[in-house]
Parts: structure tokens; C-alpha cells; sequence
């Protein structure tokens, strides 16, 4: 490791080969706490290189424990996560709305590192338990149209960096890894990023795949649709900048997205949103996020359109009946 890190402080980038050989070995426990502690921190000074990104994500797929969905098309939606910003669990709730307009979702999610609570934090404070069994999340998709994959139930060998991740306590480049490396490796993909040069480097690994992808960046920081300004998207058919205002949404104030400080309050948020009381600013924001993932998988629609269905499924209380149903 002294020999790499050496390397890398001379500014030098490693090739995918070489970066996929690291992470094996930081997985096989082959390097102490404070060489990779150091490694993690090369990359909060520079921007990640497209081949240090695919090598890491090939890494981290030869060591995860697949999902065989057997030909079920699903999506996934996330955010990077990292932005800073402490919002409520924008991209986890909008899953369920996708959901409850009849979608199959496949939510890949972890603890929150860089915020106060994230997507395995909420559900499992809401009963939900976590498993990796591949029988018992077929029946969750089947009978709730969305299962959750628990990040360190599908990638064991992340166990070294976890302790490391929660002492450093801010984005890493284990942020950009947890969209490219879902066990059930899903067919659409609606995910939101941390700064615009991370987009490109996901529209550039999503070219070389199959996958129909969306990828949107908030001008003003957000990983996610925020309709607090206009955002970047990048999908199959190129890039174009969004405004709220032709998503048929209002601009919102940063304020309006606040979410709770501890788990127990961000719970409630997350309930009180799929359960009709969120506030008309909680909605929009929502109803866009999921009304983008179903434009990803149906792009033949107006994003009008597919918003009127996340709408249906928010307001009809559909989106809740599946939590319920996924939870209990």
C-alpha cells in the first residue's frame, strides 16, 4: 500500500485493473485501518478517474452476493448521497410511490454515513427486516411491487471499510459505488449525484451497458430533483437542463426539504408523507423524483403524464398500502 499511495500523492491515477486489485485486497483485509483510511482520503482531494470508478465497481460485483430477478424488470432509484444538504428521504419515499403506481422496484440503500439517517436506517426503524435471502424478496416484489437490498447483507467484504467510513463521517468514493453495484443489477435506473462531473462519469459507465438510466444533478448541490432550481439530466438520449417549471412543479425553497435530525424524526416525515399529511412542498418534490423514474422506464410518455401517475399513487394512499406491506 505505501508503494500506491505514494503514487497517488504524486497525483498519479490508478488503471481499472490496478483499482479493482486494491479493493480486493482492502476487502480481504490485507491492508490496515489507517493505509486504507488514507487511501479513502487521495480521493476527497481529487476527482475519481472513469477507470478507478469501473475498477472499484468491478471489485465490489465479484464480491457481492447476486439476486437472480430471472428476467423481471425493475428499477432502482438513489441518490449518491454526500450533498450535504439533510433532506428527508426523498429518493426512498419516491420508491414507494413508484411502487404503488405498479412498478417493480429494487431499492439498494445503507446506513446514512454523510447524513442523519439513510434508507436502511428508516426502514428498519419502521419494522422492516433486513434479508438476503433470494426467495423471500421475490415474494416482497411480488406481493408489494418493491424489496430492499440492505448494502452489507450483498457486499460482506465492505465490512473492513464500514468502521473506517463512519469515523471519517463525509462523502467518499464509496458514495459514487453504492447506484453501479445493486445485487439485482436492475434494468432502469433513475439516480441522483453530488457534483456534475460525477454525472459524467455514470452517463459514461452507463453508455457501455444495456441499462435505461436517468441521472439528474440540482445546479445548486443536490443529489436528487429538489425543485429548488433547475437540474442537470443525463439519460439515453443525451443531456438537457430541467426547470421546475416544465415538470409542471413550482420553484421551492431549500427549506421546504429539511429533514429530521434523528432517526425517530425522519421516520415520521418519511410516514407522514406516504400517509397524506406531507406538506404540499414534500409532495412536489416527491411526485417529480418518482414521476422521472417512471418517464425512465417509459419514455415513449410525457413527463406530465408519468407525474400524474406518481401523483394517483401518493394521493390514493397506494404508495402507503406497500410500505405497509413491504414492512409487515
Amino acid at each position: 500500500m505505501k508503494k500506491i499511495l505514494t503514487r497517488l500523492f504524486e497525483h498519479k491515477k490508478l488503471s481499472r485493473e490496478e483499482a479493482k486489485e486494491i479493493l480486493v485486497k482492502i476487502a480481504n483485509n490485507e491492508y490496515n485501518e489507517a493505509s486504507i483510511a488514507a487511501f479513502i482520503s487521495v480521493y476527497l482531494m481529487r476527482a475519481i478517474s472513469v477507470d478507478e470508478l469501473q475498477g472499484f465497481r468491478d471489485a465490489l460485483l465479484e464480491l457481492c452476493l447476486p439476486i437472480n430477478l430471472e428476467g423481471i424488470d425493475s428499477i432502482d432509484i438513489v441518490g449518491t448521497g454526500g450533498d450535504g444538504k439533510n433532506t428527508f428521504n426523498i429518493s426512498t419515499i419516491s420508491s414507494f410511490v413508484i411502487a404503488g403506481a405498479g412498478y417493480n422496484v429494487t431499492k439498494h440503500g445503507n446506513y446514512g454515513v454523510s447524513s442523519a439517517c439513510g434508507s436502511s436506517n428508516v426502514l428498519q426503524h419502521l419494522g422492516y427486516e433486513f434479508t438476503n435471502d433470494e426467495s423471500t424478496l421475490k415474494k416482497q416484489l411480488a406481493e408489494a411491487n418493491i424489496c430492499f437490498f440492505h448494502a452489507p447483507l450483498f457486499h460482506p467484504a465492505m465490512k473492513t471499510v464500514a468502521p473506517i467510513r463512519r469515523q471519517l463521517g463525509v462523502k467518499t468514493f464509496f458514495n459514487m459505488l453504492g447506484p453501479l453495484v445493486n445485487p439485482g443489477q436492475p434494468k432502469y435506473q433513475l439516480l441522483g449525484v453530488f457534483n456534475l462531473e460525477l454525472s459524467r462519469l455514470y452517463q459514461y459507465i452507463f453508455q457501455q451497458t444495456q441499462r435505461q438510466y436517468a441521472i439528474v444533478y440540482a445546479m445548486d448541490g443536490y443529489d436528487e430533483i429538489s425543485l429548488t432550481g433547475d437540474f442537470k439530466l443525463r439519460d439515453n438520449s443525451g443531456e438537457k437542463m430541467i426547470t421546475p417549471e416544465y415538470m409542471g412543479k413550482p420553484k421551492l425553497d431549500p427549506n421546504d426539504l429539511k429533514g429530521g435530525d434523528t432517526i425517530e424524526s425522519a421516520a415520521k416525515i418519511f410516514t407522514d408523507i406516504l400517509g397524506g399529511k406531507g406538506t404540499i412542498s414534500q409532495n412536489h418534490v416527491i411526485t417529480a423524483n418518482a414521476g422521472l423514474a417512471i418517464n425512465c422506464m417509459k419514455p415513449e410518455q410525457s413527463i406530465g403524464d408519468c407525474i400524474k401517475e406518481a401523483e394517483e399513487s401518493l394521493i390514493s394512499g397506494r404508495a402507503f398500502e406497500k410500505l405497509k406491506l413491504l414492512v409487515n
